[in-house]
C-alpha cells in the first residue's frame, strides 16, 4: 500500500487505504453498507493489478474499477482522470490483485456440518452407504438451512461468489425452501439445482415442486435449475435424466445439472440424448470422468457444459479418477470447476486450481516421457478461467458474472499480494492460482455489495454458528439410520 493512514481525497471526502489492519476501514465499511442498496451507490477502486479475465480486456497493472450499485460500470488505467472519483467512495486498491469471484459449479451445501467426517473414504459405494443411505435421511429442514447457509459463508470467506448447490436431500417442501434460504440469508449468488433424496421416506413432491420453487425463489441473485443423475445405476429411474425431466426444465424455462456422470453407461446415455435432443448449453454434466470419445463428440457438438470435480473424482475412486480436463479441452470444451462433497474434501477453489494444474501437467509430462514430444500442458490463466469465466458458463450466467467485464454483475475479489505468502508480487495470476488461500481474500463483493471485509465474513454470528452446527451434527449422528460414521483414526 501507498501509505497507512485515513486521508480525505480532493475529489471525495472518503478514500481509504486497502489494508486489513487499518481502523480507519471500518467508517468506510459503514458507509458502503448504508448505501448498499442505493443503484447510483459508486465505489472506485484503485492502483489495484486487475485481472479481468475478459479476453478483450486483459489485465491491468496498475488499473482502477468502478462499480456502481450492483455492476462493474468501467475498467481501465487510471479512471480518477476520466472523472470516475466524483461521488465515488475510494478505495486504495495498491498492493492487491483485483479479480472475478470463483464459481463453484456443484456442491452438495447441506453436508457442511459433517465436513470431513470421513476424509478417508475408499470409493463411491463407501460414500453412498454412509451419507445418502445413512445420515440424509436425518435432516431436518432446520440442518439443511444450517449446512447450506454454512457452506455458502464458507464459500465466501475463500472468494467463491457463485455457488450451485445440488441439493439432493430434498425430503419435502420445506426442506427446499430451508435450502434455499440458507443460500439467500449468505448473501452469495446462489443456484438451488434441487432433486429428490436417494433413499429414505420423502414426500416425493419432487419434481413437481420445482415450479413453486422457481416462481417463489427465482430473482437477481438466486437461480434455480433442476438437478437429476445420469442413470438408474445409484438410485433408481426416477432420479435419472431423460424425455420427462428435460420436458419440465424446458417448460420452465430453467437449466439442468446432472450428476454422476461417468464410465460407458453414462456414455451410452449421453448419446441417448443426443439422439433425442436432450443435450444443449442448457445442461451441465458433472464429473465425466471415463466418458467415451463418441459421447464427447456429442457434448461438443451440442454445447452442452462440463463440471469437474479434481479432487472427488481422486478421493472418492469415480471411474478413472482423473479429471477430464484433457478429454474436454481436447473437443474445444472449457470446463467450470466445483467442490462436490465436504464430508471428505477441501471447501475451496485454491485446492481445486491447484490439484488441477497439477495432475493435468502430471499427465502431460508423463506421455511425453522418454519421447521427443512436447508435454501439452495447461497454464495458470486456464485454471482461473476455468474457476471464473467458464464456470459462470456453466451455471448459465455466463452473461451474468465471471469476469470484471462492463456491465456484468459486481462479483469480485480483492486478493492481498503484499503478505508474507505472497510478497513481492511477480505475476498476478500465478499468484491468485499457486499463491493465495483465504487468508488473502480481503474483500468480496457480491453484486456490488460487501460480504467480506479486512478479511472477515460479514453477518455471520461465529459463536452462534459453531454452537448450532455441533447441534445439527450431534442431531444427524444420534438419529441416523445405516452404516456408522468412520471413526478417526488414533495413533498406533
Amino acid at each position: 500500500m501507498s501509505s497507512d493512514h485515513f486521508r480525505p481525497d480532493n475529489d471525495n471526502p472518503v478514500h481509504a487505504v486497502h489494508r486489513p489492519t487499518d481502523t480507519a476501514r471500518l467508517p468506510l465499511l459503514e458507509r458502503l453498507r448504508r448505501t448498499a442498496d442505493d443503484p447510483r451507490r459508486r465505489i472506485l477502486f484503485t492502483g489495484a493489478t486487475v485481472l479481468t479475465m475478459d479476453p478483450a480486456l486483459g489485465t491491468l497493472d496498475p488499473g482502477d474499477l468502478l462499480v456502481v450499485g450492483s455492476t462493474v460500470a468501467a475498467v481501465g488505467p487510471d479512471l480518477r482522470a476520466r472523472g470516475a472519483a466524483t461521488d465515488a467512495i475510494v478505495v486504495d486498491a495498491t498492493g492487491t490483485v483485483l479479480a472475478p469471484g470463483f464459481v463453484d459449479t456443484h456442491r452438495h451445501a447441506w453436508q457442511a456440518q459433517l465436513r470431513r467426517i470421513m476424509p478417508d473414504v475408499n470409493d463411491l459405494a463407501g460414500y453412498v452407504s454412509t451419507t445418502l443411505a445413512g445420515f440424509a435421511p436425518a435432516y431436518r429442514p432446520h440442518d439443511m438451512y444450517l449446512g447450506t447457509r454454512l457452506a455458502a459463508l464458507a464459500a465466501l470467506d475463500a472468494g467463491i461468489t457463485t455457488m450451485l448447490d445440488f441439493s439432493h436431500n430434498s425430503r419435502s417442501a420445506a426442506h427446499s425452501d430451508a435450502a434455499v434460504r440458507g443460500l439467500a440469508d449468505s448473501g452469495i449468488r446462489g443456484v438451488h439445482a434441487a432433486m429428490g433424496p436417494h433413499f429414505g421416506a420423502w414426500d416425493r413432491q419432487w419434481p413437481a415442486d420445482l415450479a413453486r420453487l422457481h416462481a417463489r425463489y427465482g430473482s437477481d441473485l438466486t437461480t434455480v435449475r433442476l438437478a437429476a443423475l445420469a442413470t438408474d445405476r445409484i438410485a433408481g429411474p426416477e432420479l435419472a435424466y431423460g424425455p420427462e425431466l428435460a420436458r419440465m426444465a424446458q417448460e420452465l424455462g430453467i437449466g439442468v445439472s446432472v450428476d454422476a456422470v461417468f464410465g460407458e453407461e453414462s456414455s451410452k446415455a449421453i448419446l441417448g440424448w443426443a439422439r433425442q435432443g436432450l443435450l444443449g448449453e442448457h445442461l451441465t454434466l458433472i464429473h465425466a470422468t471415463g466418458l467415451s470419445p463418441d459421447a464427447w463428440r456429442a457434448v461438443a457438438d451440442t454445447g452442452t457444459t462440463i463440471a469437474l470435480a479434481p479432487t472427488s473424482d481422486a478421493q472418492i475412486g469415480l471411474e478413472n479418477a482423473v479429471p477430464a480436463v484433457d478429454e474436454a479441452l481436447a473437443v474445444g470444451v472449457r470446463p467450470g470447476l466445483s467442490i462436490d462433497v465436504e464430508v471428505a474434501l477441501a471447501g475451496d477453489m485454491f485446492t481445486q486450481m491447484r490439484a488441477l494444474h497439477t495432475v493435468q501437467r502430471m499427465r502431460a509430462v508423463h506421455a511425453a516421457y522418454g519421447t521427443d514430444r512436447e508435454p501439452v500442458r495447461i497454464d495458470t490463466h486456464d485454471v482461473l478461467g476455468f474457476a471464473t469465466l467458464h464456470g459462470a458458463r456453466t451455471c448459465g450466467l455466463g452473461e451474468v458474472t465471471g469476469s470484471l467485464t462492463p456491465g456484468k454483475q459486481a462479483d469480485l475479489l480483492v486478493i492481498t499480494a503484499d503478505e508474507i505468502n505472497n510478497l513481492p508480487l511477480n505475476d498476478p495470476t500465478g499468484t491468485v492460482v499457486l499463491g493465495s488461500d483465504a487468508r488473502n481474500i480481503d474483500t468480496v463483493l457480491v453484486a456490488g455489495k460487501v460480504r467480506k471485509w479486512a478479511g472477515r465474513v460479514l453477518d455471520a454470528d461465529l459463536p452462534t454458528l459453531r454452537a448450532e452446527a455441533a447441534a445439527s451434527r450431534d442431531h444427524i449422528l444420534r438419529t441416523a439410520r445405516g452404516p456408522a460414521a468412520p471413526r478417526p483414526r488414533t495413533a498406533d
